[in-house]
């Protein structure tokens, strides 16, 4: 099934160009870009930090990528060791679907939604009394249940209630702790790459995500509830907070990409209207 969302009105245009540049400069912090002619590829500047993807080259005005561009990015990234991942907005480059395909790759569509700075968001929903979001510093004792709550979440998807809770936790916490992944979230918001923001319940933390500010622009990203917690508003409440920071500390525009239609209908709950189409392709055969 191809995207069927489209920027609407000539209002969203810049709207859309301004998330186009936000895409380019956001994994800089963290990567180096390689030029790829009409694609550009982000390699990760540290042996243990996060992977990135390629995407179109911002500003190219030469012909468009084909399956042949697309083969010689792939072969850097088998390179690397690196995802073979290729991530852009359907509405800005539309012809980069087929030149993927014919490389291999499988596409899959997730709804792209926004708050532009005309746009309101909604009110936060209201939690029991023993329940609170924050936003965490850096040395919060709750930061490494933050950062792995989502990979917890995330390794159940979807939005129904589960079994995977505290144990789940604790071992994934244990795990980006030995690998260094809660020290690169508390680094990045050391230098004010990313803001985190939790639901807990007591000293627990039930739900977490984050924003990553660039500039005027912010997306959400990485909400997930464990899924004992679910169904009860976290992921709306954190969500929330994270707006509200953004908004608060300059942000005009925030945007997030969603798993797919179902929890796109949670975002919009927070005010977020969709705006475009998110395109993630993947190598379909497993990768070594």
């Amino acid at each position: 099934m191809h995207a069927v969302t489209s920027v609407d009105h000539a209002s969203d245009r810049p709207l859309l160009d301004e998330i186009e540049r936000y895409y380019d400069a956001a994994p800089r912090s963290a990567a180096h870009a390689e030029d790829f002619g009409p694609l550009t590829l982000f390699v990760r500047k540290s042996a243990t930090g996060w992977h990135y993807y390629a995407r179109p080259t911002l500003g190219h005005d030469g012909p468009a990528a084909t399956a042949e561009d697309v083969h010689r990015v792939l072969e850097r990234q088998r390179e690397l060791a690196a995802p073979e991942a290729f991530e852009w907005v359907a509405e800005q480059n539309p012809e980069l679907r087929a030149a993927v395909e014919a490389a291999g790759l499988t596409v899959h569509e997730h709804p792209l939604l926004v708050l532009g700075p005309q746009d309101e968001p909604a009110p936060a929903p209201t939690l029991p009394d023993r329940m609170a979001v924050r936003v965490l510093a850096p040395d919060a004792p709750e930061l490494a249940e933050a950062v792995a709550v989502p990979h917890v979440a995330f390794g159940a998807p979807g939005t129904a209630i589960g079994a995977a809770g505290a144990a789940e936790l604790a071992r994934s916490v244990a795990t980006l702790t030995a690998d260094g992944g809660v020290a690169r979230v508390a680094q990045r918001i050391v230098d004010g790459n990313s803001v985190l923001a939790a639901a807990l319940d007591g000293d627990a933390v039930q739900c977490a995500g984050q924003y990553i500010p660039v500039g005027p622009v912010g997306e959400v990203v990485g909400v997930g509830t464990l899924p004992t917690a679910r169904r009860r508003g976290l992921g709306l409440a954190v969500t929330a907070a994270l707006v509200e920071h953004a908004r608060a500390n300059g942000v005009r525009t925030v945007f997030l990409s969603a798993a797919d239609e179902a929890v796109a209908r949670i975002y919009r709950r927070a005010g977020f209207r969709p705006f475009a189409t998110a395109l993630i392709a993947e190598s379909a055969a497993p990768q070594p």
